[in-house]
């Protein structure tokens, strides 16, 4: 993050805390940090009706501890999490949630507003190739040259071989909801053994069913294109 804000010319100060350095371990344990601090008391400042927006994109320990020491901030968030695969799919085992499982199943517990990208068969339509970045974002500036290299070193044969851009979805839905349609299902119940089942009495949840990549990728590529520090 530090590294692409000074590429975009924008300093850090008041915009990047430091998250936990450990997982969430259970529900009477929450991991305090300078990130889930600075939740909660953006949260408590949002007005129940116009909540404040928390987008996730990874392990999801900062979000449930911030929860943890402060529930009532679930009535003035709203949480936008990559992370898990649809409960249709047989493989639970998605890197964001099988890393961070306790906190992964408070968020389908917790009763919070959740919008969930699921990655395979929907955030995994974020494919992009060098070649496609050849063409788009090679050369236009430091933070473009940045990402172009960062996509660059996933692979060193990339003849035939594109990469997701996983973290791009939660971003695309805030920006356009059409470009990941949802719709509500019952929250699904996370067992330790990191299988879902879907109990028909539960809290609703938003979970994304698609994903449109083209328009969401003219979006990045155009501001991309303009942006000048």
């Amino acid at each position: 993050m530090l590294r692409l804000l000074e590429r975009l010319g924008v300093p850090d100060s008041g915009l990047v805390y430091r998250g936990s350095t450990a997982y969430l371990t259970g529900r009477s344990a929450p991991e305090p940090s300078p990130a889930a601090l600075d939740l909660i008391e953006k949260a408590m400042a949002a007005p129940e009706d116009d909540p404040l927006y928390v987008v996730g994109i990874g392990a999801i320990t900062n979000v449930a501890s911030a929860i943890l020491i402060e529930p009532e901030i679930i009535r003035r968030i709203v949480v936008v999490w990559l992370g898990g695969n649809p409960v249709h799919i047989p493989d639970t085992r998605e890197f964001n949630l099988m890393q961070d499982p306790r906190a992964s199943q408070l968020m389908f517990d917790s009763g919070l507003p959740l919008i969930q990208i699921p990655c395979l068969g929907v955030a995994s339509h974020l494919l992009t190739t060098r070649s496609e970045l050849d063409e788009t974002i090679r050369g236009r500036n430091a933070i473009s040259d940045f990402l172009y290299q960062r996509f660059s070193e996933h692979s060193q044969d990339h003849f035939a071989w594109a990469k997701e851009v996983w973290d791009i979805s939660t971003i695309a839905y805030l920006l356009e909801e059409s470009w990941i349609p949802t719709h509500l299902v019952p929250s699904p119940v996370l067992t330790d053994d990191l299988a879902y089942q879907s109990p028909a009495n539960r809290h609703p949840i938003r979970v994304g069913w698609y994903l449109h990549r083209n328009p969401i990728f003219r979006d990045l590529f155009t501001k991309l294109q303009n942006f000048k520090k």
